[in-house]
């Protein structure tokens, strides 16, 4: 009896805390990518030009059509519009930077854009949903960062930066301090419609910052010019930096001022098991950051929030952290696996799109939903 009951309080304990149940993807690509659309749809990318696609909530993954000539493509971010349409962008130096979109669920492909810039690499692709934009972060290239964007269905697109003028941000140039550049490691280092601007990314290398363009209405008055740089008190060096930022949804405190946390995550992805200089938090709209009281176990490399439960969360390498004070103190999501998971249930992954996550050899989970109750 005392056996019996010991083994079903162990089973009932391993099922409470498996946090990431994980999911057959049916391929090894490396996945970077993960857009949750929602309504079941998500979709998936990675190397060897992978893209696979759910209509089921992840109960069942399909492997896509490969784009034409995109075979050793590596996919670093795709974004979904609906079960149906996507855009998938692969990272590569010059025209191995791509945009693909597809009408038909990924049966077909269309090429509709290519890196112009033979110096060029792409880091970050997303989809504006509110003015129908779709944006292209690209490391510098001749000093300077590459904003592309594409307004409207004529897949046209414009290089905002630094030659044109003509573009909502007035095209004022964004120069790259020397080993400056952007992260391709979760689609996670553009940020749209935060409180204080529609366009914001952060950076790596010898000089993290992020990076916010301030409307002309909001920036009259201001010591701030069209672009504002915040530093980030992250690691800093070629592999270190910020990969990932997000925000929570825009809401108004009792003070009436703006209260909407941006959280920044990173580190250096050649220390993966490092606990410092691998998070910040801004609480006024992304002027300025600082450090939390209690960082993440290590490296991450991506950063959502879960409205739902009022948590944030960040995953990399080593494991899974959760905050619930607004980036300030975090703490491991599920300290050890469960009794009955693999060691690494929780570790090695790379992008999010709650509940998704995905990582490397075509590892998919699926957040489980009683994990931020508590």
């Amino acid at each position: 009896m005392k056996i019996w009951l010991l083994a079903v309080v162990l089973a009932a304990c391993g099922a409470a805390r498996a946090q990431w149940e994980i999911e057959s993807s049916g391929t090894t690509a490396d996945l970077r990518g993960i857009d949750n659309v929602g309504g079941g749809a998500a979709w998936a990318s990675g190397t060897n030009g992978t893209v696979l696609r759910t209509e089921d909530g992840g109960y069942l993954w399909q492997a896509c059509a490969v784009p034409p000539g995109a075979e050793h493509l590596d996919f670093r971010g795709i974004q979904a519009f609906d079960a149906n349409t996507a855009i998938v962008m692969s990272s590569g130096k010059g025209d191995l930077s791509r945009l693909y979109k597809t009408t038909d669920g990924c049966q077909t492909w269309k090429l509709v854009f290519t890196n112009p810039d033979k110096d060029g690499f792409w880091d970050a692709v997303a989809w504006d949903t509110v003015n129908k934009t779709i944006y292209i972060l690209g490391d510098p290239v001749n000093g300077y960062f590459r904003l592309f964007s594409q307004v409207g269905e004529a897949n046209r697109f414009t290089s905002k930066l630094p030659e044109e003028n003509t573009s909502v941000m007035k095209g004022k140039q964004i120069s790259a301090a020397p080993a400056e550049s952007a992260f391709a490691s979760s689609n996670s280092a553009l940020l749209l419609h935060s409180w204080s601007g529609p366009v914001a990314f952060v950076t790596g290398g010898r000089k993290p910052e992020f990076i916010l363009y301030i409307p002309d209405i909001l920036a009259q008055g201001s010591t701030y010019s069209d672009w504002n740089r915040a530093p980030l008190p992250l690691a800093h060096g070629l592999s270190s930096g910020a990969f990932s930022v997000a925000t929570s949804p825009k809401a108004v405190g009792s003070d009436g001022r703006a209260n909407q946390p941006i959280i920044v995550v990173g580190g250096d992805y050649a220390h993966p098991d490092a606990a410092s200089g691998n998070a910040a938090v801004s609480y006024d709209t992304g002027l300025n950051f600082e450090t939390p009281d209690t960082p993440p176990h290590g490296y991450r490399s991506a950063v959502a929030y879960d409205a739902a439960s009022k948590t944030w969360i960040t995953v990399g390498p080593n494991g899974t952290d959760i905050s619930t004070d607004d980036g300030k103190n975090w703490r491991a999501l599920r300290p050890d696996p469960a009794l009955h998971e693999a060691p690494d249930a929780d570790r090695n992954w790379n992008a999010l799109s709650l509940p998704f996550v995905v990582g490397p050899h075509g590892r998919i989970g699926k957040l489980n939903s009683k994990a931020l109750r508590h």
